[in-house]
């Protein structure tokens, strides 16, 4: 069955864990004013971008190198006419799958539909989020140093 939910796929040289690290740093790649956990189930965190846009996220899925699925348990996008919190409910899912020495990443914002108005200005932005800001969070090794510290904290 084919979804009309936005979607977009990268493909990176990392490993799936690398992939994964880098989703979870949610702060490397999207945004700097994130408050909150991004990393472990049932986490709940804020994104906010001055008086223009705010959304609140849970992780509602979560499987190591695998999958994340973020749930926006509330939002307002102030440059909406009819309906600033049309993301409320939608889901961004991240899908991380192993393709050979290669890893694909296929990134769904569930309920961003064509119909929404948001989409079009959406589609551009998560364009951007998605194939340039985290793309080259996974693959510039910024990635592997975020990495590195994981593990010295675990031992």
């Amino acid at each position: 069955m084919e979804t009309r939910d936005f979607s977009t796929t990268i493909l990176t040289d990392q490993t799936p864990e690398e992939a994964y690290q880098a989703i979870n740093n949610v702060r490397g790649w999207w945004s700097e004013e994130i408050e909150g956990g991004t990393e472990k189930l049932n986490d709940i965190f804020l994104y906010h971008y001055k008086d223009v846009h705010m959304s609140k996220m849970k992780l509602i899925e979560v499987i190591p190198d695998k999958k994340i699925v973020w749930l926006v348990t509330e939002s307002k996008l102030n440059w909406l006419q009819n309906d600033m919190e049309e993301w409320t409910n939608t889901k961004m899912i991240f899908e991380i799958i192993a393709k050979g020495d290669k890893t694909v990443l296929c990134f769904t914002h569930e309920g961003l539909i064509p119909e929404k108005e948001c989409y079009e200005k959406c589609e551009q932005g998560w364009n951007m989020v998605i194939k340039d800001w985290l793309f080259n969070f996974i693959t510039t090794g910024a990635i592997k140093i975020y990495l590195h510290h994981i593990k010295m904290k675990e031992n």
